[in-house]
């Protein structure tokens, strides 16, 4: 218990320091924005600056006397101006006294403002405005005076030999500015800038940057720019550049076909170079040392007049520049036939040809997929719709008329009998009875619709009386029996016989 009481005792005693402070702070802060002054005056050398000062507020207070005191950035504080209302103003001795006076003149104590003319870099700082009253005390505002300088903006390249480490490529100098510049760099080469500043004349500032880089063949003429930054300057000064880089010759040779072949004319060599310098001499020779009769030599160029076996050579273009020397070479091979030359529409054609069979193709499986998908839909395909019926069962021999007018024997050939075939025959639908599970046909005599039977013969089912020319044991008596018809079968009547 104890110890909790002296923690809150601590927190309470903590609180009250924190509001004592504050309470203090806001009163030198309301006290001191009585004396109004400007936050930052600028000027460039030569010139005249005025700083201002005044009490805004003097109830209940009595303004006694006015000090402005200089404090550079370096070095002790100066009274280089006092007012005192029983008193002339007095300017002791400082850096800018005969250069410094109150206005308006003669001063007053609510509003003494001050003067400094032919300002120099050196009287940048801090300049205090001062009142001595009661019974508040001394109250002050601060004004800093900033100097302003241009500066001298220039940039340079630095000319260097293609090598493997970082040199300085270029240089920008910002040269006796106040404040300092700021410089940065705008390029595509790969590299890194280094900036340092040193005092200038007369209190200012000169900046220097450098930018270095290995430099590479490829990065010769590559744009760069300097950009300056200043406080004077209404926008960024900025210098553009190209790197300058040299390197010796890279040389490459043109224009071999590999079909030189005997006979062949006017075949033409081209020895092209680029180098920093650009190169002055170009060599033609080859690997044999002498040159054949028939070549001609032209500067950078090599032709050879007629092919033959001479040519059959290595041909060597060396290409020098004060940095060095470079050369590329090309074996020419002579042979003794003409190789079959393309044409220069070859090459379209075929793949012309190639586009339209690809476009066919594809035309064509469109067809035939839409027209699959046509006559699926026509004759329903996949699963059906309806179970088609089955085929109707008919009994041929029933509707036959035999016309013979005598008594056929039992055992007349089946060949002499005659028929009449041109009565319609009834046939009885039994598509009712399709779907019956019980009806008495199963899956052995749905195989008597399917036989290979000559049509319009009889089939008859498992139940059915088979006609006399299929019944075995044949019994006279038994033609006069009247049809057995069962539930489901046909209820047509045998033939009779006259």
């Amino acid at each position: 218990m104890a110890r909790h009481d002296a923690r809150n005792w601590h927190d309470c005693t903590k609180m009250t320091r924190l509001f004592l402070v504050a309470s203090i702070l806001l009163l030198q802060g309301a006290s001191g924005q009585r004396v109004k002054v400007e936050p930052e005056v600028t000027s460039y050398p030569g010139q005249t600056v005025n700083l201002r000062c005044a009490f805004t507020d003097a109830t209940g207070i009595q303004l006694t006397m006015v000090t402005w005191i200089y404090e550079p950035k370096e070095g002790e504080r100066l009274n280089i101006a006092v007012f005192h209302p029983n008193f002339d103003p007095n300017y002791p001795d400082s850096p800018v006294k005969g250069r410094v006076s109150f206005t308006p003149s003669p001063p007053s104590l609510t509003s003494p403002s001050i003067q400094i003319s032919n300002v120099g870099m050196t009287d940048e700082g801090k300049y205090i405005c001062e009142y001595a009253t009661y019974p508040s005390g001394n109250e002050q505002g601060i004004t800093y005076l900033v100097m302003l300088a241009k500066p001298q903006n220039s940039a340079t390249i630095v000319t260097v030999d293609a090598g493997t480490k970082p040199v300085v490529v270029a240089r920008c100098e910002s040269k006796d500015g106040r404040p300092a510049a700021q410089i940065s760099w705008v390029t595509t080469a790969n590299g890194n800038a280094t900036t340092v500043s040193k005092p200038g004349t007369d209190n200012t500032v000169t900046v220097t940057s450098e930018y270095r880089m290995v430099p590479t063949a490829k990065d010769n003429g590559k744009d760069i720019s300097c950009v300056v930054s200043h406080r004077t300057q209404v926008k960024p000064d900025s210098h553009a550049m190209k790197l300058a880089i040299q390197y010796a010759p890279q040389v490459s040779i043109t224009g071999y076909d590999n079909n030189w072949y005997v006979g062949r004319t006017n075949v033409v060599l081209t020895c092209q170079a680029t180098g920093n310098p650009v190169p002055v001499t170009v060599q033609w020779k080859t690997m044999t040392g002498e040159m054949p009769d028939t070549v001609q030599i032209k500067d950078n160029q090599l032709k050879v007049l007629k092919v033959d076996d001479a040519v059959n050579t290595t041909f060597v273009c060396e290409v020098k520049n004060r940095i060095g020397t470079g050369k590329d070479q090309v074996t020419a091979i002579v042979r003794g036939n003409r190789l079959p030359e393309k044409g220069p529409t070859t090459g379209s054609i075929i793949g012309a040809i190639i586009g339209v069979i690809i476009l066919l193709a594809i035309i064509g499986t469109a067809i035939a997929m839409f027209r699959k998908h046509r006559n699926n839909k026509l004759n329903g395909d996949g699963p059906p719709k309806y179970k088609p019926p089955p085929p109707k069962k008919t009994n041929s021999s029933a509707n036959r008329t035999i016309t013979s007018s005598a008594p056929v024997a039992e055992d007349t050939p089946l060949q002499n009998q005659s028929y009449n075939t041109q009565i319609d025959e009834p046939v009885t639908d039994l598509d009712a009875h399709h779907n019956d599970d019980d009806d008495g046909y199963g899956e052995e005599d749905r195989d008597h619709y399917y036989s290979a039977a000559p049509s319009g013969w009889d089939d008859p089912g498992n139940n059915e009386v088979p006609p006399f020319y299929m019944r075995t044991n044949r019994d006279p008596q038994d033609y006069d029996q009247g049809p057995n018809v069962n539930r489901g079968d046909s209820f047509v009547s045998p033939a009779m016989f006259v």
